[in-house]
């Protein structure tokens, strides 16, 4: 079963909002309803888990009820992890490891597979899902990743330049990501519990576990919304689309 983990738990510090940026009205829906569209509409996922506070339940289910999309692919929903994303995301596959359990499902099925993605990456396309989901063959994992563009220098004090990096063996990651639910599962167990409070990429603990993780090209369209600029970026893009 290919599932996917939307995080919605975060609460955009870096955004002057009352609302966390997830959840902020942008075009005629909240941000978060643009990714679950994509997500619900694609023919390769199968279940959903959202990863968000108790209180935003429900006005998740009104927006895609008022933007008429279906909600029958979210099947599950999980409280965000108490220090950081990571957390939020073995969150969300222990409501997948529940609902297998109480099923009388025993171990994991090689064939699942889980997709990681921000709900504050709300142009995510079904050409992106399908090119993570087609590069999965053979492998533990698919990440989409950003070339460098700009030249990379290395510091070990934060001060001072101590060496030139070569920028053409360096990429940005990007979301989403994909992976073998199971491999993935005990490749973030195992970090519990301190370690897990260390990693700041999904991908890390599948590389540390040596899981075989492929690269795709990802696509500048499919930014974070992180700043007060991103939303503003945003707001524009999805504002003029929904008046053409």
């Amino acid at each position: 079963m290919n599932r996917v983990i939307v995080l919605a738990g975060g609460i955009g510090s870096r955004i002057n909002s009352d609302v966390p940026k997830q959840f902020v009205r942008v075009g005629k829906s909240m941000m978060i309803t643009y990714a679950l569209k994509t997500l619900i509409k694609s023919k390769y996922v199968e279940s959903i888990c959202i990863v968000c506070n108790e209180m935003w339940k429900t006005p998740i289910l009104e927006d895609l009820k008022k933007a008429e999309i279906a909600a029958d692919k979210i099947q599950k929903f999980a409280l965000p992890g108490k220090n950081n994303r990571q957390e939020s995301i073995l969150s969300g596959m222990r409501a997948f490891v529940k609902e297998d359990e109480d099923a009388g499902k025993k171990g994991f099925d090689p064939a699942d597979t889980v997709l990681i993605h921000d709900a504050a990456r709300p142009f995510l396309t079904e050409k992106m899902l399908e090119g993570v989901y087609k590069a999965y063959a053979g492998h533990e994992g698919v990440m989409p990743v950003l070339p460098m563009k700009d030249t990379v220098y290395l510091s070990e004090d934060g001060r001072s330049v101590s060496g030139l990096l070569d920028r053409s063996r360096i990429y940005a990651g990007q979301a989403p990501e994909l992976f073998s639910f199971g491999a993935y599962f005990k490749a973030n167990t195992v970090l519990l519990p301190d370690r897990i409070l260390k990693i700041n990429g999904s991908s890390e603990p599948a590389i540390m576990a040596g899981m075989d993780i492929a690269m795709i090209p990802g696509d500048e369209g499919n930014f974070k919304v992180t700043t007060d600029e991103d939303l503003k970026k945003c707001r524009q893009i999805l504002e003029a689309g929904e008046k053409d």
